[in-house]
């Protein structure tokens, strides 16, 4: 995929990101804007680190590795990244995924119900474990920190 259409989808997940965070969470539509942009920043810089450096990294790792050196202490833009990008509430990206989601099996619909009701299965499988894997290494964490 080229840069301009990276960057098209993640304008419009920007976009997508931005009302879900005003309808959802009130927080109006301009003070997501800076918070928005900054992750659309991060996002392409993932993408082109992909392309030039040899090391085959995930871009989630890339936005991952930026996103520290943004709001790391050392950094003069900081305080900037922080506030912007707290602004932004952490599930309202979750609405443009569930998009694309829905999008990506719907071109894929006949295979999909071709696996029949054991697809059902295993996805209730996957989410029941993942809910009882993140509820126990939270109960874990917490009582470690002495939080509860």
């Amino acid at each position: 995929m080229r840069y301009v259409e990276w960057l098209f989808l993640l304008i419009l997940s920007a976009l997508g990101t931005g009302f879900a965070n005003f309808i959802g969470y009130d927080v109006g539509f301009f003070d997501s804007l800076p918070g928005l942009f900054i992750l659309v920043v991060i996002s392409m810089l993932g993408v082109v680190c992909t392309k030039v450096i040899p090391l085959k990294f995930p871009i989630v790792a890339y936005c991952a590795i930026i996103g520290l050196v943004f709001a790391c202490p050392l950094s003069p833009i900081r305080t900037f990244v922080i506030d912007s990008v707290a602004k932004i509430n952490f599930t309202a990206p979750f609405t443009m995924v569930g998009a694309y989601a829905g999008l990506a099996i719907g071109d894929q619909l006949k295979a999909f119900i071709k696996q029949g009701p054991k697809i059902i299965v295993v996805g209730l499988l996957v989410m029941t474990g993942t809910f009882l894997g993140s509820c126990i290494w939270d109960s874990l964490m917490l009582k470690l920190s002495g939080a509860i």
